[in-house]
This record gives C-alpha cells, sequence and structure tokens, in this order.
C-alpha cells in the first residue's frame, strides 16, 4: 500500500504497470484518475489550489485503504493525490487497487474515492471570474460514502 501526496503530474501507465507487476496473483487493476474541470457550481474555473495537513492527510488515506482492505480482499492499493496549483484538465488523484478479481477490486477502488472525497483533510480553493472561493463539502459526497455503511464528518446528525 502507499500513500503519495505531491505537488508533481504522476503518469497513470507508470504507476499501474509498476502496482500490477509488483504480484503475479493480481489478476484485477481498477483505478480512478480526477481530472480539474473548467466548471463547477454554474461558474468557470481558471485553477485550483490544494492544500493539505501533512502526515495527518496521509495518515487519513491510510486509514481509509485499511478499511477498504478489510472489506474486500484486495493485494495492494496506491493512492496519489496533488497539491498545489492546477489548472483544468490537470490530474488531482490516482486511486488504484489490484485483486485477484474484478469484484473486489471495482469495490474497493470505489470505496476508497468515496471515503476519500469526504473523509481526507484537503482543502480547496478555485479560481472565477467572480474571484477566488473554497470549495465545500457536498452532499452527493456525502450520500457516495453512505451508501457504503459509512457516515461522512460533514453529514448532518439526526439528533
Amino acid at each position: 500500500m502507499a500513500v503519495r501526496i505531491q505537488a508533481e503530474d504522476f503518469d497513470l501507465g507508470t504507476e499501474t504497470r509498476a502496482l500490477r507487476a509488483a504480484n503475479p496473483a493480481v489478476g484485477a487493476l481498477a483505478c480512478f484518475v480526477g481530472a480539474v474541470r473548467d466548471m463547477n457550481d454554474g461558474s468557470s474555473v481558471s485553477g485550483m489550489e490544494l492544500e493539505h495537513y501533512p502526515g495527518m492527510t496521509e495518515k487519513s488515506i491510510e486509514t481509509i485503504v485499511e478499511a477498504a482492505r478489510s472489506r474486500w480482499n484486495i493485494i495492494d492499493a496506491l493512492v496519489i493525490h496533488r497539491i498545489g496549483p492546477l489548472k483544468p484538465t490537470d490530474q488531482i488523484v490516482l486511486v488504484a487497487v489490484t485483486s485477484s478479481h474484478r469484484g473486489d477490486a471495482f469495490a474497493a477502488c470505489e470505496f476508497v474515492m468515496d471515503y476519500l472525497k469526504t473523509a481526507a483533510p484537503f482543502w480547496k480553493k478555485e479560481s472565477t471570474p467572480q474571484g477566488a472561493r473554497w470549495v465545500d463539502a457536498r452532499e452527493s459526497d456525502d450520500k457516495a460514502l453512505a451508501r457504503w455503511g459509512v457516515l461522512s464528518a460533514n453529514a448532518p446528525s439526526s439528533s
């Protein structure tokens, strides 16, 4: 398992080849790559800046991957998340999971991404024609995580 927080871009082919080659039992590799969009919440976006809490962010993502390991039979996982200034079309995040079978790889990859969106300590600021704005947590991200039986810290309490 590897978690990397970095300003530099990553090469999808290089990263997934290395992950797959690490173990001959790998029969499946599922991955997700997130990219900066040029539109969000009805406004054009010319750039985004991502900040994190060093040490805490990596530990949070490691905990998320361990939660996936406890649910599915996965062989390995890689999460790369970029920080710093980014522009539309730039890659932001890679989640890659290997398993002997596709079902476990697909489910674990989706779980890690859903969990990462709500639980990992990142802060995103978008540059728009109206000025810079912080991106708030989305209800749709909380719902995506809830389908796995996990409540987001952002979800409204029922008390």
